[in-house]
């Protein structure tokens, strides 16, 4: 087999079992979502709630749980310099388990499942920033918007498959039999135990190890990956060696006020900007509320829920389209500024029809033509968005920075989708009961905001190394020939001085 093609090969595996992280936080946010495993009847009697207390504790079931994975974003940080990507991910793998356990026996102390939330969004949380990171930095810069983006891909196939195992034990289970909601919680430790064991199967993070001086690991790494030892590997090695040492020598002693200055500054801003940017989008709330959204439409809860689970599987498939055949073909800012375009007109149009067209109060059997086109609107939605917002910032926060400073900026990136995350979950419900079809209007706002914010700040990270970004200004649609000048405001690494 030739290099080229086994190392393709070996960098879609390392991708597929990384990413099981991303297939981890879709299935655990599907079981916990409005008509997951909570609201059964049999989780109801062993946890001793009634109706009255549903809302409640749905509310704090997935609050907790994004409360940990956003704490959990800041503790990744340190140990992920400190003990590496894999043994980061296999701890993230362990803690999650143990959250996962604990919520699978029926302790019937809703007490002990909160904590257990807690617990399992810790794990959770620090997959989210090392999944991105070890990625990136382990990609050939050909392939890693496409391998990147399996991380959105394996998270809408894990909310698509809760939907329906959700929708299986429902129905063929009794509702006095707690297997019916112990099956689809514990089931989440297979993909854990998968991401965990998996990392047994792939080396460690070449620039990782190039860090930490470790350059025969760093270099065997490399080879295994590339399946290579040719002069192009070397020659790549030679780069990523000579990135970080430039690095590491020219700001010895890393102090968090570095973060504030200069270009660190705006690549941690814009990390911060599109990880909230991706939650602002509204697909997030159409994620965790779409029967709600598709009742505003159809005004009939059984075609909602239809509705919502032809949603699921349309956001898989378009998802999947994009990651097999486009995200290495078009530009991050392309992909970025028309998807955001796309959506807000879809929003807006969406509004204009829903005010114009509402639906009828006392439901009925049949969709009005207005309401077709308005599901019809959605559904392009959500295909723009799983070809742009939802996988593309995973990569794109991941690779637009230095190795100096890669831990804490992807940390603060996705420290912000975990706590906007919780913003828009815990307001979305509010919204539309108040705002109706304003809500759908809000949403387009918000993505034409997003659109504007992406041409004006977002710059090209395409086809570029890893060493070859962080050399350059970080500014709106820069090329490859735009390198660091010598001015001190355009250094990208500040030496410090002591005192």
């Amino acid at each position: 087999m030739k290099g080229t093609t086994l190392g393709k090969i070996r960098a879609y595996w390392l991708g597929s079992v990384v990413c099981m992280g991303g297939f981890l936080f879709g299935y655990d946010s599907g079981i916990t979502i409005k008509g997951g495993v909570l609201t059964l009847a049999s989780f109801q009697s062993d946890y001793r709630y009634g109706s009255a207390d549903k809302t409640r504790t749905s509310s704090l079931s997935v609050g907790l749980q994004q409360l940990g994975g956003f704490l959990a974003c800041f503790i990744a940080w340190p140990l992920t310099d400190k003990l590496g990507r894999k043994k980061s991910l296999m701890i993230s793998s362990f803690v999650f388990c143990i959250g996962a356990a604990i919520q699978t026996i029926n302790t019937h102390s809703l007490a002990a499942f909160y904590v257990a939330r807690v617990v399992a969004g810790l794990g959770l949380g620090a997959a989210t920033v090392a999944v991105p990171m070890f990625n990136s930095e382990m990609m050939p810069k050909e392939m890693r918007g496409q391998v990147g983006s399996f991380f959105q891909w394996f998270y809408t196939f894990g909310i698509f498959v809760s939907y329906w195992i959700d929708y299986g034990v429902a129905k063929d289970f009794k509702s006095t039999d707690p297997a019916q909601w112990q099956i689809p919680i514990g089931l989440q430790l297979a993909p854990a135990a998968f991401l965990g064991l998996g990392m047994l199967t792939v080396p460690e993070s070449t620039r990782w190890l190039t860090k930490k001086g470790r350059h025969d690991e760093a270099w065997k790494s490399l080879q295994w990956i590339r399946a290579d030892s040719s002069q192009a590997t070397v020659d790549e090695m030679d780069e990523i060696r000579s990135g970080v040492e430039a690095e590491t020598v020219a700001t010895e002693g890393f102090q968090l006020r570095e973060l504030l200055e200069g270009e660190n500054f705006k690549r941690l801003f814009a990390a911060f900007a599109v990880f909230t940017a991706q939650q602002a989008t509204g697909a997030t709330a159409f994620a965790y509320f779409g029967p709600q959204y598709f009742n505003l439409i159809v005004g009939n809860a059984e075609q909602s829920l239809l509705l919502t689970a032809i949603f699921g599987a349309v956001k898989v498939i378009a998802c999947g389209i994009f990651v097999l055949f486009f995200a290495e073909r078009l530009s991050r800012r392309q992909v970025l500024i028309g998807g955001a375009a796309f959506m807000a007109a879809c929003q807006i149009t969406t509004a204009a029809v829903v005010k114009s067209f509402p639906a009828p109060s006392n439901g009925g059997g049949t969709v009005a033509p207005s309401g077709i086109a308005t599901v019809a609107l959605i559904y392009l939605f959500v295909i723009a968005y799983n070809f742009s917002w939802g996988p593309m910032p995973w990569p794109y926060v991941s690779e637009i920075f230095p190795a100096r400073i890669r831990e804490p900026g992807v940390a603060v990136g996705v420290a912000s989708q975990w706590l906007f995350n919780f913003v828009f979950s815990l307001t979305t419900p509010y919204m539309i009961s108040s705002m109706g079809w304003g809500t759908f209007l809000l949403w387009g706002i918000f993505d034409a905001v997003i659109a504007v914010f992406s041409f004006a700040f977002l710059k090209e990270t395409r086809g570029l190394s890893l060493e070859a970004i962080s050399q350059q200004r970080f500014k709106a649609g820069s090329s490859p020939n735009d390198s660091r000048g010598n001015k001190k405001d355009d250094v990208l690494i500040t030496e410090h001085r002591e005192g």
